[in-house]
């Protein structure tokens, strides 16, 4: 008799709940009707409560969504860091405190904004995308420039705790000539064209991207009539192996030498560089090679790569050789910036995750004592 009444009362919810009835309602509704027991009642109700935990708890994502199926994400990272170079204090941070608004207008419009809320408040991108089909798609907006691979990554996938030098001063601008005391973490202003060629099982073989930015980082207006070009072309031979490069021709107003006396000018700033990853059974390698040219400074540097996961999908040990020149020139020796790293992530789902690193850090000129122990809290919804 019990299992007929629930099959009844399932069929009336889902009648009803076409006419935005309310399950209560309905429950009060057959109570006084003398179709069950207010007995059953409750007991359906705790079914249907425990039904619904079951439910939330196997779910990936909660979307929130408003207007045209608005989705918002974020994440926070919470640090704290041993340094053992003289000076520095050891304590807790809120690295990075974003929250991520994107959706659908339309099966060919899109757009995108998110934030940074951890320190100053500022945005980091807010764009809208024109998305053809598979072969030509146009961005235009504030976004990341279309260079680097570890710097196209997003921020909560990021294996290592921090960036490579590489990245961080030739395409982030944590320190380049233009903004040597800011990370800009590779974001500007511009439009670009990209898609992908030639797929076999939904894995295309070539992408590009190519574009035309204002050069001087986000939420900064363009001082040159001059525009930054970047193209990126990446290939996919096979699943898990994905090799390929870009080229960044761009123009900068800055001031070559500390005196006071020499006049701002114009310079190139150019980036150049290569890159290569493989993916197999919880393995992976990474390797970048990037140089630029400012003025008439060239640096250059690499990053090396290996993790395994040794409990898939939750426990990972990597490591990473990472070096960085910040000045090229026979005139100035031992610059040279060596980093060693090893890290420890521990999942407790794709989003939120704890991080475990050690670096050992080598100047080539004189050694300091700064190398630092880092543990990184993720929490992403």
């Amino acid at each position: 008799m019990k299992k007929k009444v629930l099959i009844i009362t399932a069929g009336i919810f889902t009648i009803l709940s076409g006419y935005g009835q309310s399950s209560n309602d309905v429950l009060q509704l057959l109570t006084q009707k003398n179709v069950v027991t207010q007995q059953e009642a409750d007991s359906i109700r705790a079914d249907a409560s425990i039904k619904q935990q079951e439910t939330d708890a196997k779910k990936k994502s909660f979307p929130v969504t408003a207007g045209k199926g608005l989705l918002i994400s974020g994440f926070t990272q919470v640090r704290y860091q041993f340094l053992e170079q003289a000076g520095k204090v050891n304590g807790f941070d809120i690295r990075r405190a974003r929250l991520d608004f994107k959706s659908n207008i339309s099966s060919y419009w899109g757009y995108k904004v998110q934030v940074e809320l951890a320190g100053t408040p500022k945005l980091l991108e807010a764009y809208g995308e024109l998305k053809l089909n598979d072969y030509l798609n146009f961005t235009l907006g504030q976004f990341k420039v279309p260079y680097s691979l570890e710097g196209l990554t997003s921020t909560p996938k990021l294996e290592f705790i921090d960036g490579s030098q590489v990245v961080d001063a030739l395409t982030g601008r944590k320190a380049d000539v233009i903004s040597a005391t800011t990370d800009q973490q590779g974001y500007d202003i511009g439009l670009q064209a990209g898609g992908s060629f030639f797929k076999i099982k939904d894995l295309p073989l070539i992408e590009y991207k190519v574009g035309i930015f204002n050069g001087t980082g986000p939420n900064i207006s363009d001082n040159l009539k001059e525009k930054d070009v970047v193209g990126r072309l990446v290939f996919h031979p096979i699943k898990g192996i994905d090799f390929g490069g870009f080229a960044y021709k761009g123009y900068a107003f800055y001031n070559t030498k500390s005196s006071k006396t020499t006049v701002d000018a114009v310079h190139d700033r150019n980036r150049y560089g290569v890159e290569l990853s493989g993916e197999y059974k919880g393995a992976t390698l990474r390797t970048e090679f990037i140089e630029g040219k400012d003025g008439n400074k060239l640096r250059n540097g690499y990053y090396v790569s290996a993790g395994y996961f040794i409990l898939p999908q939750q426990l990972q040990v990597l490591a990473k050789l990472d070096n960085y020149d910040p000045n090229i020139d026979k005139a100035v020796t031992k610059d040279n910036l060596t980093n060693y790293t090893g890290v420890i992530n521990y999942y407790f789902n794709p989003n939120t995750r704890i991080q475990l690193g050690y670096t050992v850090k080598k100047e080539q000129a004189k050694e300091i004592k700064n190398n630092q122990i880092v543990v990184q809290f993720q929490l992403g919804f």
